[in-house]
């Protein structure tokens, strides 16, 4: 990681820099940015990505004080903060589709929810995915996305999340093994 033009600086170092200067947190940015706007696009489509992904390191710069190297690096850091924010952004979603629901109203012709729909119907495997995503714990679910969208390793999920290195392993385990079982059913009795 480079602070300046070849300079290699640690987390450690480029986390006591932005304590005492905040402008180096825009290094973090720049070093992470796109992978965690990658993984909750994956997440939660592109239109939600910028917000969610931009909520990240508010948060984090926000809370630049409190991220201890000893625990681990700024990346799984970052994607714990924005897996956070992903279960607030789906908790508050669900609210607003049981009020819809409540109410019998009906998203405008071209909602984003009539638009996402659309899109994963066009898609065939899809339909199989999100069925295997809801059949997950949110813990499963989270270890899953963040292995599958953020591409962190189990050791960078286990400090992202706070878990240890077997719990994420043992998540992942069940996880697979529950898509298979998913995908096969509906392959064989769809």
């Amino acid at each position: 990681m480079t602070a300046r033009v070849g300079e290699q600086v640690t987390d450690a170092e480029l986390a006591a820099r932005f304590r005492r200067d905040p402008e180096m947190f825009a290094a973090v940015y720049d070093l992470y940015f796109r992978d965690v706007y990658r993984y909750v696009a994956g997440r939660l489509g592109e239109e939600t990505a910028d917000d969610i992904a931009a909520e990240t390191f508010l948060k984090a710069f926000a809370q630049r004080d409190r991220f201890d190297a000893e625990r681990g690096s700024l990346r799984p850091w970052l994607f714990g903060i924005a897996t956070n924010l992903v279960a607030d952004h789906r908790r508050k979603e669900a609210r607003h589709y049981r009020a819809l629901a409540r109410t019998g109203a009906e998203p405008a012709a071209d909602s984003h929810e009539n638009r996402v729909v659309a899109s994963v119907t066009a898609e065939s495997i899809y339909p199989q995915l999100m069925n295997a995503l809801t059949g997950l714990s949110p813990g499963e679910r989270d270890v899953i996305l963040l292995v599958a969208l953020g591409q962190l390793s189990h050791e960078e999920v286990a400090q992202a999340l706070g878990l240890s290195y077997g719990t994420v392993g043992s998540r992942l385990s069940r996880a697979r093994k529950k898509f298979r079982t998913v995908i096969n059913q509906e392959t064989f009795h769809g």
